[in-house]
């Protein structure tokens, strides 16, 4: 098991209702990255970062208008953050928390 975290527009990223990254943004913002590569071998709009991790492939994917990770270390919650802000969308974890710093202990609980 691990620990996801999602790029959303939701008010709680597993909530169906709310404005979902589309397919044409998301493989428009990738187009417009250096840093991201999409992943010819997945059909679900994944793609490899380029970023220093220490994950040995570091990843994202486009999923039900999220966009999600699993057990990212800080440089790819960096990465995710920035991607956020292109796209109009916050970093929130599996519980709900938010981040808004690439400091996991920094991060909050919206009302």
């Amino acid at each position: 098991m691990g620990y996801d975290l999602h790029i959303t527009r939701k008010k709680f990223w597993a909530d169906q209702e709310g404005p979902p990254i589309t397919t044409d943004e998301w493989v428009r913002y990738v187009a417009s990255d250096p840093e991201l590569r999409l992943d010819q071998s997945n059909d679900r709009h994944a793609v490899e970062l380029s970023v220093e991790s220490e994950h040995e492939e570091p990843w994202l994917e486009l999923f039900q208008g999220d966009v999600y990770t699993k057990n990212p270390d800080e440089p790819i919650l960096a990465k995710m953050l920035e991607i956020g802000k292109a796209l109009n969308a916050k970093v929130q974890g599996d519980d709900g928390e938010i981040y808004r710093s690439a400091i996991f202990e920094d991060a909050v609980y919206e009302d």
